[in-house]
């Protein structure tokens, strides 16, 4: 009888704990192993209750290998909205760690109850180019866009995709722009512009007249970012009809991105605006008209413009009509001061990569990005990692060493994206 009792004893102990036996605690007991741990929070994820493989799910995504990608993906397919979201935000973050603090994942207390996060205005995190993603994980998120059981869940993988650079999941996107639910339309519109496939501006050109005014002034900055110049007279009409100055504002900003010589007048009738920010777009839109016969008319408008927005704008656009040269008091020297500002170094930063696309240009940005202070060194790294050309593999890799260590890796990583499309 003693030996009877001691053999099921001994069963009961080697016995994996059944469904109702599982906690949390156990998940997180598991995964103390680091990755050898996998193939046990794996199983978690099957036949056992939600709080059991959301941990299951938060787990992988902390031990974050490579190893981890394939039951994360597998996460995804769970029925739990809140688990696709954790799911989701684990792949984000094994190729942008830490993501998963900030994501919506983030907001996700207690399996079952309310998601407390929402989906922000800020909205600009994007790998670096030179980054790849595993296909299988781009498909995952891209199937979750299209099918993902609820509307977080749905918007929260079009979030995804734009940082990922997804642009398989461009076909999904579409599909999502045509839903009915704001924040996915939102989100959808956003990844597209992250994406940059210009195949996709003919197919949002429809949500220019969106009555979410916040859907609205999305699709008209993404129509302007994937350079639909058809949607130029839809983009005129907004112009013509808004009663919001925001909505006005990014309809000009948008049609300074698509030159079109029929724009001019447009651009005569807001150079000289009392809003800031029509006096900037319009100073755009002569920018990428490039015509050399309006740069004295830009001239007087620099010289005689207070504010500082409009003024990085009338410096770009002297720049682009041929004023490459540095100088203290320069528009191109303005354009680098600017870098150094935490309220315009957003502005002058994409004004300088648009510009770096031409070699006087580049010729000129190597000086400032090896003797510059601290923040010019590290913005035009990023200048040229986007707009660089062979010329600029030396000036990054000497960079690369630069003794403050800060420096030095954003040189690293610039000669890595530079590298990466040559």
């Amino acid at each position: 009888m003693r030996a009877f009792s001691a053999v099921l004893f001994t069963c009961a102990v080697l016995l994996p704990l059944t469904a109702q036996d599982v906690k949390p605690k156990d998940v997180r007991d598991a995964a103390k192993s680091g990755a050898s741990s996998i193939p046990t929070l794996q199983g978690f994820l099957k036949n056992q209750p939600p709080e059991v493989r959301a941990e299951a799910v938060k787990q992988l995504t902390e031990v974050g290998t490579a190893a981890s990608l394939d039951p994360l993906i597998l996460a995804t397919q769970d029925a739990d909205p809140q688990i696709q979201i954790l799911a989701t935000d684990g792949l984000v973050n094994f190729y942008s760690p830490g993501y998963v603090k900030t994501g919506l994942a983030g907001s996700i207390r207690k399996v079952g109850t309310s998601i407390k996060g929402k989906f922000t205005d800020t909205n600009d995190l994007v790998i670096d180019a030179y980054v790849t993603v595993r296909a299988d994980v781009i498909d995952a998120i891209a199937k979750l866009i299209k099918d993902g059981v609820s509307a977080e869940v749905r918007a929260n993988a079009a979030h995804a995709a734009g940082i990922l650079r997804g642009k398989a999941a461009v076909p999904q996107l579409i599909d999502a722009v045509h839903t009915k639910d704001t924040d996915v339309i939102y989100e959808a519109l956003v990844a597209l512009q992250k994406i940059r496939d210009e195949s996709a501006g003919p197919a949002i050109q429809f949500r220019l007249r969106d009555l979410d005014q916040k859907v609205q002034i999305a699709a008209i900055q993404t129509t302007g970012v994937l350079l639909n110049k058809a949607a130029v007279p839809d983009l005129i009409d907004v112009l013509n009809r808004a009663k919001s100055m925001t909505v006005k504002r990014e309809a000009l900003s948008a049609i300074a991105m698509l030159p079109e010589p029929s724009s001019r007048h447009r651009y005569e009738t807001n150079l000289h605006d009392k809003d800031d920010r029509m006096r900037a777009a319009a100073a755009e839109g002569f920018a990428r008209l490039k015509d050399p016969a309006d740069l004295p008319m830009i001239e007087k408008a620099w010289q005689e413009e207070t504010k500082t927005a409009p003024r990085l704008s009338l410096a770009f656009a002297q720049v682009m009509l041929g004023k490459t040269e540095i100088s203290e008091f320069s528009p191109l020297q303005f354009l680098i001061n600017n870098l150094n500002s935490a309220t315009y170094n957003g502005v002058a930063y994409p004004f300088l990569v648009e510009l770096a696309r031409d070699a006087a240009v580049r010729q000129a940005l190597y000086g400032p990005m090896a003797s510059g202070t601290k923040d010019e060194r590290i913005y035009l790294a990023r200048v040229l990692a986007r707009s660089g050309d062979s010329g600029s593999v030396a000036p990054l890799d000497k960079l690369s060493k630069d003794p403050d260590p800060a420096v030095a890796q954003e040189g690293l990583k610039a000669l890595r994206t530079l590298q990466s499309r040559l």
